[in-house]
């Protein structure tokens, strides 16, 4: 049987005290409300529609070419949220799961046994439950005499006794289709929150003869939805804990996964070790053999095998095999160390090619740049590229050696086997094997520095 999901991505989230939707905030640089999509998708359902509301243009981006949008015009509750996918799953004959766009960590295995589980006993409504220790603000699960959901009981329309009970809805729901939308016209809001209740669903359908059951999960992680920034920051720990844990028994060391910081996307290879307070982000792959750490923040970028990184932010990198870079190193983007490069400390590159073997070590900056073999840059060096209005290149040939404190005025060019002087600034084409020098002639005065020192205590004693 076809299975659907309905992405509840239409609230406020007036408890993250923010300028932008709940769904919007991210855990390890993925959004809420991608994390549900992605769990839905890897579950196997064939339809994604997603409930948009309150501020949509920032929600409809993340989710629009992969699912399909509708709109809550006026968020009356949960019940009127699904009632919004009506139209887009009209004619849809199976079943149907409930998601809620800031509950990031649900599992896709659980979404698939709840499917499973409906289609075998034929069931109106599956509930995904959970034991809690300390339910209080969530729906209580009251069961009849066989063990059916009677009905759920929101916090502030529970009675003592129903207050009492731990076992909590977790918001999570798999319908039948037809019994679903059925069901969603008899829905009214007589209630303490004059809302749309989803849950009164389940109540009419116990009264239609269709059995509605509880699927209680072990893992009540998978249930927290974020409501606060607390809770984001709850949903972020538990979630690097499943990427961390994926990861070292894949064969990777972490020092200290509690500052491993990677997302979702990121691939890494068997052998790599990440030192302390590593952030991989994006779609960022580390090859095998190379160590990451500490304090490195590498975003979209791809990392070759027995690499080195130390100190260094990347973004949109491309590092080759056994390069190096840091500490303190800033790679921008479209930066290129080639095989066995070096960036080295305080030095920032930004779309420029490394050649193989190459090395900047310190204190330099090279900015499109397109630099050849073997070629040692010294200290304080930096390309000229932007003359206020446009940036323009810098040709290093391979085997060149530049002396530090230059200076490259783009556009430049230095040949092949050429040498660069300390502290030149070079306009001009510098040729194969030649030697560039401008910086201007040295002139000693004697007795100067001696007569200065001598004029600066009479002063003072005058």
């Amino acid at each position: 049987m076809e299975t659907a999901a309905i992405i509840l991505a239409a609230g406020a989230g007036t408890r993250m005290k923010s300028k932008k939707p709940k769904v919007v905030h991210e855990v390890l640089g993925r959004p809420l409300v991608r994390w549900v999509v992605e769990a839905a998708k890897e579950a196997g359902t064939d339809r994604v529609v997603t409930v948009v509301g309150h501020m949509r243009d920032q929600v409809i981006p993340l989710v629009e070419g992969d699912t399909e949008v509708v709109v809550q015009e006026a968020q009356r509750g949960t019940a009127d949220a699904v009632l919004a996918a009506a139209d887009a799953l009209a004619g849809f004959d199976g079943a149907v799961v409930v998601l809620s766009g800031d509950s990031p960590l649900i599992q896709p295995e659980t979404i698939r046994q709840m499917a499973a589980l409906r289609e075998e006993h034929n069931a109106a409504v599956i509930v995904l439950t959970m034991e809690l220790e300390n339910p209080f603000g969530y729906g209580r699960i009251v069961r009849d005499g066989a063990g059916e959901v009677a009905r759920i009981v929101e916090q502030k329309d529970a009675s003592p006794e129903e207050a009492a009970t731990t076992e909590c809805n977790s918001g999570v729901y798999c319908f039948d289709a037809c019994a679903l939308f059925d069901a969603l016209s008899q829905v009214n809001s007589d209630n303490a929150q004059g809302e749309f209740y989803l849950t009164d669903v389940l109540a009419i359908s116990r009264a239609a003869g269709r059995p509605v059951l509880a699927y209680k999960t072990s893992d009540a992680e998978q249930c927290l939805g974020v409501n606060s920034r607390g809770q984001l920051a709850e949903a972020a720990r538990v979630m690097q804990r499943r990427i961390n844990d994926a990861h070292m028994a894949a064969g990777v060391t972490m020092w200290d996964p509690a500052t491993a910081y990677i997302g979702p996307e990121v691939e890494i290879a068997p052998d790599v070790e990440l030192l302390p307070n590593v952030m991989l982000l994006g779609k960022t792959t580390i090859g095998e053999d190379s160590v990451v750490g500490p304090d490195s923040r590498l975003t979209d970028t791809r990392v070759g095998r027995g690499c080195r990184i130390d100190e260094t932010v990347a973004v949109e990198a491309l590092i080759d095999d056994g390069a190096t870079c840091g500490p303190r190193a800033y790679l921008r983007p479209a930066a290129h160390l080639c095989e066995g490069a070096k960036a080295g400390t305080h030095v920032e590159i930004k779309k420029s090619t490394i050649g193989k073997g190459s090395k900047v070590p310190h204190l330099s900056y090279i900015g499109d740049t397109t630099m050849g073999s073997g070629v040692n840059v010294g200290a304080g060096s930096i390309t000229c590229n932007y003359d206020g209005v446009h940036k323009h290149k810098t040709v290093i040939g391979k085997d060149a050696f530049i002396g530090s404190d230059t200076m490259m005025v783009a556009p430049a060019q230095i040949g092949d086997g050429a040498l660069v002087a300390a502290g030149s600034v070079i306009t001009e084409p510098v040729p194969a094997d030649a030697l560039g020098l401008g910086r201007a002639r040295q002139v000693n005065i004697e007795g100067w520095a001696a007569d200065y020192r001598r004029r600066l205590h009479e002063d003072d004693e005058v």
